[in-house]
């Protein structure tokens, strides 16, 4: 059927309005300027902004496909994108919820797999508006990383500071790009070959931010079985580099064969091996791992391949790779602490997770809703009167000016604390303390040398936790640095 189909100029002015809006990042103030203008007025954000919003695309949808015209292909140049992208629009919103629903089901139930029941009248409403099966098939799967991806940004990373707004917003186009409609057509199966680089202080939530993009990524729908192709929690993978020593590093990432080396009792697989195709890789204090396994790692972000120790065939690796660091960024190019092409590599996509400290001073709100938030996950439910009595004991224990040096990990400490003992006592971690008296010592001229590595360790293993990162950075033996903590 040839299309003598043409929208209004009004209608056309809606609808484009409408495409912008459906591919905006909805971190960001133009989502809510465009979504206000699409409703018509100023509604609470949330539900009811939504609501308004698909009331009014399904009216201006009912308007310009009556008398027959719903198919989008019955229109033509550029009101055939248009009406394409609004009927687009208007499925995902008649599933969206059910959706939110099936990912709260599976956070629960965790790597079980669901069969999604409503898919079926889904797909054939794509496919009665003129998607094909496949393409049906794709948008469907689209719509199920949108709302995963809202979901663990939205609700995993609290706060309302302008620094905690551009970190949701730099997530989000970490899952979909800076060109959603370029992704929506071409690269939405394409994005194992970025890699994301987080980087803050110990504590920050990196982990959080890291999760949220690797447990968004796309997963096709497997219609005669009726469920996706696997659990979001199956294909992301964490691992901190910094709990395991430089011999059992390699083995970890990319396995080993049997006999490889001594104690290879058996084959070994790799966090490399065992991630699936859709899935995705976390791989947590990246800036300790030493040069050869950079260079190995660097292998797998260009040619996606690696090697299992002692092994000699190629092994592929499909997933796409998400690293994190505490040390601070420039850190790690001035003190050359990562080969030059290794860093580059990485440093496509760099992520700031910003301190407590300073989304309070930003924001002095972020406080009460990050420990409301805390409290809910702990306790299983929001309670009110709690929250006013923790703030009551921080005020008098910790103070207003606190600036919380173990970040948010730390919060969630003092939370615990205050429910078992109705005490926090105003820590700055046994790091700033050793680090105040060892600055007195060496004003009073009071440090042997023996004492100054000794204090220096325990510092270093106070803020990282392991006596074998201690000893990489030291270039001590890890009983050496045991010895000098334990003197400390």
């Amino acid at each position: 059927m040839s299309s003598t189909v043409k929208l209004s100029v009004e209608d056309k002015d809606f609808l484009r309005i409408l495409a912008d809006f459906a591919f905006s990042n909805p971190f960001e103030k133009q989502s809510f300027e465009l979504a206000y203008k699409i409703a018509g007025g100023s509604y609470s954000a949330g539900e009811e902004l939504s609501r308004h919003v698909f009331e009014s695309v399904k009216s201006i949808i009912d308007k310009v496909t009556a008398n027959g015209r719903f198919n989008w292909k019955h229109f033509s140049g550029e009101d055939k994108e248009l009406v394409r992208v609004a009927l687009l629009h208007d499925s995902y919103y008649r599933c969206y919820a059910e959706f939110d629903h099936l990912i709260r089901h599976q956070t629960q139930d965790g790597y079980q797999e669901t069969n999604v029941s409503f898919a079926k009248e889904s797909l054939l409403i794509l496919r009665k508006r003129g998607f094909s099966a496949a393409d049906s098939l794709r948008y469907f799967s689209f719509y199920y990383q949108l709302r995963r991806a809202w979901y663990f940004i939205n609700h995993g990373l609290i706060g309302q500071s302008n620094s905690m707004e551009v970190l949701r917003s730099h997530l989000w186009r970490s899952v979909f790009t800076s060109f959603p409609g370029l992704y929506e057509q071409i690269m939405w199966n394409r994005m194992e070959d970025f890699s994301t680089f987080l980087v803050g202080e110990t504590g920050t939530g990196k982990g959080t931010a890291a999760a949220a993009i690797g447990l968004s990524g796309f997963i096709p729908f497997l219609e005669k079985k009726e469920r996706f192709a696997e659990s979001f929690f199956n294909n992301f993978i964490e691992i901190n580099l910094s709990q395991f020593s430089e011999a059992i590093i390699e083995s970890e990432l990319f396995g080993h064969r049997k006999g490889a080396f001594t104690g290879a009792v058996d084959h070994h697989e790799g966090i490399f091996s065992r991630c699936s195709p859709h899935g995705s890789i976390f791989l947590d204090e990246i800036g300790d791992v030493s040069i050869p396994i950079q260079i190995k790692l660097l292998k797998v972000l260009e040619e996606r391949t690696f090697t299992a120790v002692g092994g000699h065939e190629k092994l592929q690796f499909e997933g796409r790779i998400i690293t994190a660091t505490n040390k601070p960024f420039i850190e790690l190019k001035q003190q050359k602490i990562f080969r030059e092409d290794f860093y580059y590599r990485l440093c496509s996509n760099v992520i700031h997770v910003p301190t407590l400290r300073q989304q309070i001073s930003e924001a002095p709100s972020t406080l009460i809703a990050l420990l409301e938030h805390t409290i809910q996950r702990i306790i299983g439910a929001p309670l009110p009167f709690l929250l006013d009595q923790v703030l009551d004991i921080l005020k008098k224990e910790v103070g207003k000016d606190y600036d919380w040096p173990g970040n948010v990990r730390e919060l969630e400490q003092a939370v615990r604390s205050i429910l078992l003992t109705k005490h926090y006592t105003r820590n700055r971690s046994e790091a700033v303390e050793y680090k105040l008296n060892f600055h007195q010592a060496i004003d009073s001229e009071s440090l042997d040398a023996q004492k100054l590595v000794s204090v220096y360790c325990r510092i270093l293993y106070e803020k990282y936790g392991t006596y074998e990162k201690v000893a990489r950075i030291t270039n001590l033996d890890p009983r050496t640095v045991k010895t000098h903590i334990a003197k400390a």
